[in-house]
């Protein structure tokens, strides 16, 4: 039967999480980085068509989708690898072991912490990016906009997650850092080769179900979606409202999906770090 949880050791925990990632400028950094890719593809994002200068939000969040697509899986990934191995190399996992806290409530306290630094950096970062084009948004790009922001944010922590699970199966830190990168090329830039080269050889018997269905074992694929069908012009830029069934056009539908991603990788840590030889 599981322990009641102490949530005053879970925000312990998280807080000196969040703490180091603010001492050693990993949360400025990032924002800096977010924010100038915002800033730069929101003023000169159209200049491929002779055109400088702030466009629509629609055409902003379709370019800062193929961005973060690349940028936020990779520092997620890097953010989690070592959270529970490093502290198993340094000695100190079992020194909090012998405290009266849980397993369950450290890996919780650290994905805590973790996801609050990626969230705190995504949202400053994308934030100040578009602050000087203030003037010129509606409330409709507002909303537009901090939607694409949440799902950044939530596809931040699935691939935490996912680092999670990594850093508690890996042996030790080296290797938990090339099975994270390995994850990253897979889910960023080989996956979808994949599902294209089975689409080909297929030669049409792969239908358009099946298809949607493969693209939601990818979390960035999901994002993507989420973000296509959440505006009509992004949906006419990318061409796929005609192939995606109606029921995974749906953003809460997605968003179902997206959220499986965070809780499912972190149950199945939980589950290996509650085994007594890690």
């Amino acid at each position: 039967m599981q322990a009641r949880i102490e949530w005053g050791q879970v925000r312990v925990i998280a807080a000196k999480e969040f703490r180091d990632r603010i001492r050693n400028r990993w949360v400025v950094a990032v924002a800096v980085i977010f924010a100038l890719f915002a800033l730069a593809i929101a003023y000169f994002g159209a200049s491929q068509q002779g055109e400088v200068g702030f466009r629509s939000i629609d055409v902003t969040v379709a370019s800062l989708v193929s961005l973060v697509i690349y940028l936020v899986p990779l520092i997620a990934l890097i953010l989690g690898y070592d959270a529970i191995v490093g502290e198993r190399e340094r000695g100190s996992l079992e020194l909090m072991l012998s405290m009266p806290i849980t397993r369950f409530e450290i890996l919780l306290g650290k994905y805590c912490g973790l996801a609050a630094a990626l969230a705190s950096s995504t949202v400053l970062g994308f934030g100040a990016g578009l602050l000087p084009l203030a003037a010129e948004l509606t409330v409709r790009d507002g909303y537009h906009y901090a939607g694409f922001v949440g799902s950044a944010i939530l596809m931040g922590m699935a691939f935490l997650s996912i680092s999670m699970l990594v850093s508690v199966l890996a042996l030790d830190r080296v290797r938990a850092s090339g099975v994270a990168i390995g994850l990253w090329f897979f889910f960023v830039l080989i996956f979808d080769l994949l599902l294209m080269g089975a689409l080909v050889l297929s030669q049409g018997r792969l239908g358009s179900n099946t298809f949607a269905a493969l693209l939601m074992l990818n979390p960035a694929d999901v994002f993507r979606l989420l973000n296509i069908f959440s505006s009509e012009q992004a949906q006419s830029m990318y061409g796929l409202a005609t192939v995606m069934p109606g029921g995974l056009t749906d953003p809460a539908v997605l968003l179902a999906i997206m959220a499986a991603w965070v809780v499912i990788p972190f149950l199945l840590a939980n589950w290996s770090f509650k085994c007594p030889s890690r």
